[in-house]
């Protein structure tokens, strides 16, 4: 019997990476063979005998270094064309091979390969989608090492892009990648060329031990991320999904990814204009398909590559349509959204479900979907609010997210992920004031008293003093339930309007007021003014606040803006 000598994943990771840079094979071995003892080695395949190179009945490192020692370059360059299929490429997404071309579906989608030659092209090709209107033709880019080398929409049937050229051979990652939506149509990765002296040129890059699946509308595959403004329409050339969510959610936990989203879908109803149900334009009855072209309606195989974790991000467009007749309608969403849940639950047997809505509003919908989260119950699945975009981190096309907006909503949702998986959250990048509650304190006693009104739309928190009271801390502008880390160094910021020479102290403290993080003075100009300052904790603090101390003066105004406390080391 074989056996396995199980390495750290570390280890493997930096023994495979390497095979991947440098190798070239003799016959006995392909870049399959490799790809399948890493795998064995990190426990995602099975052994099996023709593993054990070196004829020890063990299958560890010291296989996967003799079949390495086996690649050597022929020293002789030639021409070679190489089919773009999982032997040879790693597919990211939802890519279907109907025997000559890989075609990539979904936002994302994308075949990632290592090449050793001294020249490389790739052969891109249009699925007749490259005829549409201009502002409706697929959006794909093509990256070597890093860089992006070109980023266009489709405009021919075939196209062929050199990856790179020269004298002497170099190993480069290549990724090409869809950009845009499903709904606009696919893009086709149909050959690659090399010249080179490796026998084995083209290897697929390493898979991830993280595999994530993103579920979603129009905001999940960035619709107009790229728009100047609220008020630009619709194109491809603003669509990329580089810049969304999901994605930059997946790089920052080094996870693989896949994408199903299409603009105006929804759950029970896709957008409505005019109040009535909209079932032409939901994303349940394609979910477990490829794509929702006839071409691309085929049965995704969701054995193949399980998925650890999946995001749902609908609702958005449904409440175009339940809001009309919220009280009649509620729960038919309710109920739709529960048979989705056990949709993806019966695809997705052992992955985390988390449930998402409210970056575009949407918050009596989202209400719905705890319910129906409560509903389904099931231990492994959960849901969260996600915050309403902010102007001020500007708007995207058609009102759409802009690119800080989803790269906050990135950071948001990892720390929702790690929290889930039981993985320590960084929390870089995470505004940990996002949940806070705005709440108003004043010495009664004094007489204080103040109104106040939040608006969840541009973060804006408004408080009237109608008696000042005594002092400053007569009244207290209170945003509450924050955490801190030990060690962690936030950047504090925020816009106040009040009369100019008003001074008002900011503190940040405990929750009991035992002790004080910081201290300052903030001083009004008459207009709307910032203020910005960095705070690093000597000690954990699971319940802080900051505190905005605003009593003293009878009948004046203060408008808090934009509070965040980012944590950035």
């Amino acid at each position: 019997m074989l056996k396995k000598i199980i390495l750290s994943a570390s280890a493997v990771a930096v023994i495979s990476g390497t095979v991947c840079t440098t190798v070239s094979a003799v016959n006995r071995y392909s870049a399959k063979d490799l790809k399948s003892l890493g795998n064995a080695l990190l426990c995602r395949e099975e052994i099996n005998p023709e593993m054990d190179v070196t004829g020890d009945n063990n299958v560890d490192a010291f296989d996967l270094t003799a079949m390495r020692k086996t690649f050597v370059p022929t020293g002789e360059f030639s021409e070679s064309s190489h089919e773009v299929t999982e032997e040879n490429v790693k597919y990211t997404g939802r890519n279907y091979y109907d025997g000559k071309t890989a075609w990539l579906i979904q936002s994302g989608s994308a075949v990632e390969f290592k090449v050793n030659a001294k020249s490389a092209e790739v052969t891109i090709k249009g699925d007749g989608s490259e005829n549409h209107e201009e502002k409706y033709r697929p959006r794909y880019a093509v990256i070597v090492d890093g860089e992006v080398i070109i980023d266009e929409c489709l405009s021919e049937n075939s196209k062929t892009v050199s990856l790179f050229d020269g004298e002497t051979a170099r190993t480069a990652e290549v990724k090409v990648i869809h950009l845009s939506e499903a709904n606009n149509g696919a893009v086709g990765v149909s050959e690659i060329k090399t010249v080179s002296d490796f026998a084995v040129p083209v290897a697929p890059v390493n898979e991830k031990d993280l595999r994530i699946e993103f579920i979603g509308d129009s905001i999940t595959c960035a619709y107009g991320v790229e728009g100047k403004s609220a008020y630009d329409n619709f194109t491809t050339a603003t669509e990329n999904f580089m810049k969304s969510y999901a994605y930059l959610t997946a790089e920052k936990l080094n996870a693989d990814y896949s994408a199903v989203s299409y603009s105006g879908h929804g759950i029970i109803s896709g957008y409505s204009n005019d109040g009535e149900i909209n079932t032409a334009s939901l994303v349940p009855p394609y979910y477990k398909n490829y794509g929702s072209m006839p071409i691309y309606a085929k049965p995704w195989d969701f054995e193949k590559k399980p998925n650890d974790v999946v995001v749902i991000n609908l609702g958005t467009n449904d409440s175009s349509y339940v809001s009309k007749d919220f009280d009649a309608r509620k729960q038919d969403f309710i109920d739709g959204y529960v048979d989705f849940l056990e949709t993806v639950r019966s695809c997705n047997p052992d992955a985390y479900i988390i449930c998402t809505l409210g970056i575009m509003g949407g918050e009596d919908e989202y209400i719905l979907i705890e319910q129906a989260v409560e509903k389904f119950g099931d231990d492994r699945t959960m849901c969260y609010k996600s915050p309403i975009q902010n102007q001020a981190d500007g708007i995207g096309s058609d009102w759409h997210p802009s690119e800080t907006t989803q790269q906050k909503n990135a950071y948001i949702l990892a720390d929702k992920i790690c929290n889930a998986l039981g993985i320590e959250s960084d929390q870089i990048g995470l505004d940990v004031a996002s949940d806070a509650e705005y709440s108003i304190r004043f010495d009664e006693k004094t007489g204080a008293t103040a109104s106040t009104y939040f608006s969840d739309y541009d973060k804006s928190f408004w408080i009237n003093m109608v008696n000042g009271g005594a002092g400053d801390d007569s009244i207290e502008a209170v945003v509450s339930g924050i955490g801190l880390k030990k060690g962690g160094s936030y950047n504090l910021s925020f816009e106040i309007s009040t009369v100019k020479g008003e001074e008002i102290p900011v503190i940040m403290r405990s929750a009991d007021g035992s002790e004080v993080y910081f201290s300052d003075v903030f001083t009004g100009t008459g207009e709307k003014s910032s203020f910005e300052t960095e705070i690093t904790m000597e000690k954990d603090c699971p319940n802080a606040e900051i505190v905005f101390q605003v009593g003293g003066k009878d009948s004046y105004n203060v408008t808090l803006y934009n509070l965040r406390l980012e944590k950035i080391r």
